[in-house]
């Protein structure tokens, strides 16, 4: 009996963030918040996106746009939600796609040339029949280790 491509596959839930597709395992991500509103943190490092009030919490979230240097969206983000090292934690992108199910066949790590903070932040790419999905690991994004 073979196995399906869906078998050998890993589903990922594709976001945007300006013209590029990202993808996260599904596995990670506890909820996909639809535009939750959140409030800017004085004197707070650039890439923290606010507080958010999820399920009687107050989580941090992180601007994955900031984080790649791109200008602020004129939309409201939305948010995924994780857990991370001292609770959850939010990653605002621009737009959440649709689950994806790739094939680590497709799969290319990093290019040598790209920078050693991207390199931090991207698990590697891809390869989709009509672009390239770069692949984000959620524990990157965890505020207490974006601080360190």
């Amino acid at each position: 009996m073979s196995r399906s491509a869906a078998e050998d596959g890993i589903e990922m839930c594709s976001v945007c963030v300006g013209d590029t597709l990202f993808g996260v395992p599904i596995t990670g991500i506890l909820e996909i918040l639809d535009k939750p509103a959140p409030r800017s943190v004085p004197l707070a490092p650039a890439h923290i996106g606010g507080l958010v009030h999820y399920r009687g919490e107050i989580l941090t979230a992180v601007s994955l746009r900031s984080l790649l240097g791109l200008p602020p969206h004129s939309e409201p983000p939305d948010m995924l939600v994780f857990e991370g090292r001292d609770g959850y934690f939010g990653l605002l992108v621009d737009t959440v796609g649709e689950v994806l199910t790739v094939s680590p066949q497709e799969f290319e790590p990093n290019p040598s040339i790209l920078d050693d903070r991207k390199r931090a932040l991207f698990a590697g790419t891809y390869k989709l029949s009509n672009s390239l999905l770069v692949m984000l690991e959620p524990d990157r994004f965890d505020p207490v280790l974006l601080a360190q």
